[in-house]
């Protein structure tokens, strides 16, 4: 097939966003092998709480990214790259301040979450220490969210691409040194992550401070413009509280099947992630795109590149979907799986696999409307997504981890029917600054 204009846009978009949001679940798949091979099933378990919990936090703020890019992208496209830089900073003083009070108040709490999903003392004593220590580097993680989002909104993809193999490279390293070398336990892999992290963040400050020095934009806090900010991002606050529900009742059913349950679903949710990231690369795409052709006027041109963007992510699914196949034989030697995890994971990876080509889709249009500003219906159509997985998810506590992510399966369908029904209208398509 011969590329359009529309695919070149696309790919010199999301070919480096893909590296760099492959990166994001590659810290937590490489903390997985090496405390599976070095620690055992209980720490991959007490991992897999606290990954949801720590990804919970994170992911509520990951309006700092999508907004970010959304914002600074309208602002190129309107021909104001002074205002577009001035967003980029509030969003990262927002996205300091957020990660410190994550810490001041998650502290003291991580016991009792740590608890309310029933796990094995010795897991929750393992899954407490590792949430505490990640708690420190959330302003890191906030700062890299806020930052990837200035430069995709400015259109580049290649800086956090480059930023991203470094962390994940320093990430690897570490954490096997602190784990297998060392033997700090569970507590290795959360610091190990930490440092990564927080050096990412600095490379992320000297990337946007040089551009608002060349700009002549002042780094100061603005007041109203964090307020600003923040007050954007209620809707997609409110979108992603929705989605991190379905993904956090997952964990708690599964946690609530038996330990081998746990450590095959917490396995599977990182394969997951990582599969997301990959179908998301289009989705950033298409945020950055939809916000400089809405910014600069072109409605035509912004329908045009959806149904590409959608095309894309409907093949992009099939191929994922197949190498799930292609991989599952494989899958539970790399986690150190013992006979009864991988019994369960051989066969949750075929609900996985078929769910890609919705999922390519889901995350397209999700991209689009987030780029197009159009967070409300976002956040609406979440609620009646969410109302829609509950039921059944709850049916699946007593028929297994296959039925849970069966249940995971309705709850994207009827992602892609809420928010295929929007794309097909025309109320989401605002144009202007």
């Amino acid at each position: 097939m011969l590329l359009t204009d529309h695919d070149r846009e696309i790919l010199r978009l999301a070919v480096p966003a893909l590296g760099a949001l492959v990166a994001e679940p590659l810290f937590l798949l490489a903390d997985y092998a090496i405390v599976g091979h070095g620690l055992g099933t209980t720490a991959v378990g007490a991992l897999g709480v606290a990954g949801v919990v720590l990804a919970t936090l994170v992911n509520l703020c990951v309006f700092l990214a999508y907004g970010t890019t959304a914002a600074v992208a309208r602002q190129i496209g309107a021909g104001r790259p002074r205002r577009a830089m001035r967003s980029g900073i509030d969003g990262l003083w927002l996205a300091l301040g957020i990660g410190l009070v994550l810490i001041v108040v998650g502290w003291p709490l991580a016991p009792l979450v740590i608890d309310l999903f029933g796990a094995a003392p010795e897991q929750a004593a393992e899954a407490t220490e590792y949430l505490r220590i990640s708690l420190l580097g959330t302003p890191s993680m906030l700062i890299v969210l806020a930052g990837t989002g200035v430069l995709r909104g400015l259109q580049d993809t290649f800086t956090p691409l480059w930023v991203a193999i470094g962390s994940f490279t320093l990430n690897a390293a570490l954490n096997a040194w602190f784990v297998l070398g060392m033997h700090w336990g569970i507590a290795g892999s959360a610091w190990g992550t930490v440092i990564a992290q927080t050096l990412g963040a600095i490379v992320y400050l000297l990337v946007v401070i040089r551009g608002a020095r060349r700009l002549g934009v002042p780094l100061t806090p603005h007041p109203r413009g964090i307020r600003a900010a923040g007050t954007a991002g209620l809707a997609l606050l409110a979108r992603t509280v929705l989605m991190r529900v379905v993904l956090v009742m997952a964990t708690v059913v599964a946690t609530r099947m038996g330990s081998a349950e746990l450590a095959a679903h917490a396995i599977t949710t990182q394969l997951w992630t990582l599969l997301a990231f990959i179908l998301d690369a289009i989705a950033i795409a298409g945020q950055a795109i939809t916000g400089r052709f809405l910014g600069a006027g072109d409605i035509l041109g912004t329908k045009a590149m959806t149904r590409r963007m959608v095309l894309w992510g409907l093949g992009s699914g099939v191929l994922l979907g197949l190498l799930v196949l292609a991989a599952r034989p494989f899958v539970p030697g790399l986690f150190g799986a013992d006979p009864q995890v991988t019994a369960q994971l051989l066969d949750v990876l075929w609900v996985v696999a078929v769910l890609q080509p919705i999922s390519g889709v889901v995350f397209v249009l999700d991209g689009v409307l987030i780029g197009a500003g159009d967070q409300r219906y976002l956040a609406w159509a979440s609620a009646w997504t969410t109302l829609a997985y509950i039921p059944v998810a709850l049916l699946a506590t007593d028929l297994g981890l296959v039925a849970l992510w069966l249940a995971l399966g309705v709850w994207m369908a009827a992602r892609m029917v809420a928010l295929g029904m929007r794309a097909r209208g025309q109320r989401w398509l605002v144009t202007g600054a």
